[in-house]
């Protein structure tokens, strides 16, 4: 009894709940909702956002932020059309692309954990700096990867598309690397208390600079089945990733203070945020409309992380 009086308080049942509830309005609504074909349509759809969703993630339960990584992608997505429409071999340029948000991420961990500053404001102005070099390197044209580089963003294998793929592939992967490895185990100690993990012995500006790191890889890879998906490009291709995967952290159980979420929670706030805009553009709301629904989404999400800090 007491088991299943846990299940119920747990965020990840209260948000498989919420996903099928929507999903049968909608489909009764609109019957077209639930089709093999659009629920299929609908996973491939968050591929992208799933996978930047575990950098935000891992960043977020290390008690840091990074409002910058959907420029960071931007740019990354922006450099791989460049050099490849100048003549440099797709190879080259997909793993300086990939290389450059690695970069960025280090940039922004040696900044966060020397400066000593808020996370949140230094981001935010990195967001800025990547996508004014995203302008510069572009000069604001729409930009074409020359219908090469596929694989990523539109291969299947065995039938199943490989962007699915890779993003359970990084789910499972940060899940293990959270739950089973020593690294994953002291930033949750250091998003929990950064003062206690120092005291701890804790090498608290390493571990940052190396979350931040890899947050940049995780970014990196997320750039590269963009590109390959779309083919082309602006500079402002990853503009509304970071708020957006801000809000799958959020609504997955991943709070602001660190230290707390899962993988399959944070998940499960990607399913529910893809389910949303599939649900409305099924049911033909309008796109400005779409973008309120979302502010609200994310408000009650960080309201109802913080219920407990509000009852305490």
């Amino acid at each position: 009894m007491n088991k299943l009086k846990i299940i119920f308080k747990k965020q990840t049942f209260f948000l498989l709940i919420v996903i099928i509830v929507i999903s049968i309005v909608v489909s009764i609504l609109n019957p077209n909702f639930a089709t093999a074909n659009n629920l299929f349509a609908v996973f491939q759809q968050i591929t992208v956002l799933g996978i930047i969703t575990m950098a935000m993630s891992l960043l977020l339960i290390s008690g840091g932020i990074d409002l910058s990584i959907g420029s960071m992608m931007g740019l990354s997505c922006v450099i791989i059309c460049t050099m490849s429409m100048n003549g440099i071999s797709t190879g080259i340029a997909v793993l300086t692309g990939f290389l450059v948000s690695v970069l960025c991420g280090f940039i922004n961990g040696i900044i966060v954990s020397k400066s000593r500053c808020m996370p949140l404001i230094i981001t935010l102005g990195m967001d800025y700096v990547y996508y004014g070099l995203a302008l510069v390197i572009s000069q604001g044209l729409f930009l074409t990867l020359g219908g090469e580089f596929k694989f990523l963003g539109r291969g299947r294998i065995i039938g199943i598309p490989v962007p699915m793929i890779i993003v359970i592939v990084v789910a499972i992967l940060t899940h293990f690397l959270l739950k089973y490895t020593k690294y994953g185990r002291r930033i949750v100690a250091i998003g929990g208390n950064e003062e206690l993990a120092f005291l701890s012995g804790i090498n608290v500006d390493g571990y940052k600079i190396a979350n931040y790191t890899l947050s940049g890889a995780i970014s990196g890879l997320a750039a590269l089945v963009l590109v390959s998906r779309l083919g082309n490009v602006l500079a402002n291709v990853g503009s509304e990733y970071a708020l957006k995967a801000l809000a799958a952290a959020i609504i997955g159980g991943v709070t602001f203070e660190g230290g707390r979420g899962t993988v399959l929670g944070v998940f499960l706030g990607v399913i529910l945020l893809g389910v949303v805009s599939n649900a409305m553009n099924i049911l033909s709301v309008s796109s400005y409309l779409q973008t309120v629904v979302l502010g609200i989404i994310i408000v009650v999400a960080v309201v109802v992380s913080n219920i407990d800090t509000i009852k305490s």
